[in-house]
């Protein structure tokens, strides 16, 4: 059975299984691609800096992209960064520490997401890098449940209570850093490499297309055409190769990679722990 080329968000939207690209250069492609808005499905984020005032961050990126609505609009982190002299996006303290607002709720950020959505600037929204015990406490406050959660995943970091805890709610997980990064193990892992061989495929195209394979959507980065193309390939993997994928954390190998310097624990079992 070939793997599905969308997935259904809990909005009725079909929403494209591989996605790719970063906000300007994809607002100039689309300016010069022709092809109709309604066709191109845009995803973006709430930078950290914004989340006092989610419809002013909104603009700024609709303004970017020159659209008037975006097809997802996402939290990027569940953390407030209070901007300073140091720098508008990424501020820090005199003493080196990231300038983290503490005490800001993030339902209140949750709910004017909400608002931009009921306003139709966003078809819908989400979450990025939401742990369980942070979706917990959100789903106290929400009155429109995310419609994705993305966040690091891949066979070193599978992710499999919080696949299970978003797929009970109706939450679409999407993957970001499919492939590790510069220097990250996992496209030269024997046993990725051993699906690969069976599959006559690269490691690359195992690695994504595993998410697929497990219903989530993925998001491969590259700035090679080349490579852009070949990671559009997905392959239907066998239950033997998914088992051996969704067992390579547990035997030692749980990796992360992307883990910013907040300053504090965001609820997932292994932050900071590596």
């Amino acid at each position: 059975m070939a793997p599905p080329t969308h997935f259904k968000l809990n909005t009725g939207a079909q929403i494209p299984a591989v996605g790719l690209g970063n906000e300007h250069e994809v607002g100039q492609g689309i300016r010069d691609s022709g092809v109709p808005r309604e066709n191109i499905f845009i995803t973006s984020k709430l930078w950290n800096t914004h989340q006092p005032n989610v419809a002013e961050g909104l603009q700024k990126t609709l303004d970017a992209l020159g659209t008037d609505y975006l097809d997802l609009y996402l939290i990027h982190w569940p953390v407030r960064l209070v901007p300073n002299e140091s720098s508008a996006l990424l501020p820090v303290n005199p003493d080196g520490t990231r300038s983290v607002d503490r005490s800001w709720d993030q339902s209140e950020t949750w709910r004017q997401m909400e608002e931009v959505y009921k306003a139709g600037k966003v078809k819908a929204i989400g979450v990025a890098n939401w742990s369980i015990p942070y979706l917990e406490e959100l789903k106290k406050k929400w009155t429109v449940v995310p419609a994705v959660n993305q966040v690091e995943l891949h066979p070193f970091l599978p992710q499999h209570a919080l696949k299970e805890w978003c797929d009970r709610h109706g939450i679409l997980l999407e993957a970001y850093s499919p492939l590790g990064s510069e220097g990250a193990p996992l496209m030269s892992d024997p046993a990725i490499q051993e699906i690969a061989k069976k599959n006559n495929v690269s490691p690359a195209t195992v690695l994504i297309s595993y998410h697929v394979n497990r219903g989530v959507v993925v998001l491969p980065k590259s700035i090679k055409e080349d490579r852009i193309v070949s990671n559009r390939q997905v392959i239907h993997l066998s239950r033997e190769d998914m088992d051996v994928l969704n067992g390579l954390a547990a035997q030692g190998k749980a990796k992360r990679i992307n883990t910013p310097l907040f300053g504090w624990d965001l609820g997932f079992d292994d932050w900071y722990k590596q």
